[in-house]
């Protein structure tokens, strides 16, 4: 999505058209003005949505195929998808891996203050539809450990 945001034209008119032109710097959309217009304004946010999401599953399912054509496909290929459930989006993957903070860590690492956990299926749930899953509170050893063993469970 972040590609979109920065290189594609027509989305960087479309956010010029409904927000203004200073949402738009030299290096593609300023991520966190658009932060703060959408985020606590659900109108706005699921008009962002509906322009970004179709545009994003096009880009995986390209990035996809490519991989599956090229002369020696990855055995495992990893996609971060920050709203899989809350957009349906689990449906397709073969394998979903939910790594989880708690609120207060996710809330410290907003560039914006917001109102989206209000809209997420709480992590309980995702826990409980992952087929991995992890709290990150632990160390980044501990985390990678988790990695590791997945990716090779996978790969195997």
């Amino acid at each position: 999505m972040h590609e979109l945001l920065r290189a594609d034209t027509d989305v960087r008119r479309e956010l010029a058209e409904r927000f203004g032109s200073e949402v738009i710097g030299a290096d593609g959309a300023d991520r966190e003005a658009i932060a703060r217009i959408v985020f606590n304004d659900p109108d706005e946010l699921e008009w962002l949505e509906e322009l970004l999401h179709p545009k994003v599953v096009q880009e995986h399912v390209a990035w996809r195929r490519k991989l599956a054509e090229s002369p020696s496909p990855p055995t495992v290929s990893v996609t971060e998808v920050p709203l899989l459930y809350e957009t349906g989006g689990d449906k397709r993957f073969d394998v979903v891996v939910v790594i989880t903070a708690s609120p207060e860590v996710r809330a410290g690492r907003r560039p914006v203050p917001d109102t989206r956990e209000e809209r997420l299926i709480p992590d309980d749930e995702k826990l409980r539809l992952a087929d991995y899953a992890y709290v990150n509170d632990g160390t980044l050893e501990e985390l990678d450990a988790f990695v590791a063993g997945v990716m090779g469970t996978l790969a195997s």
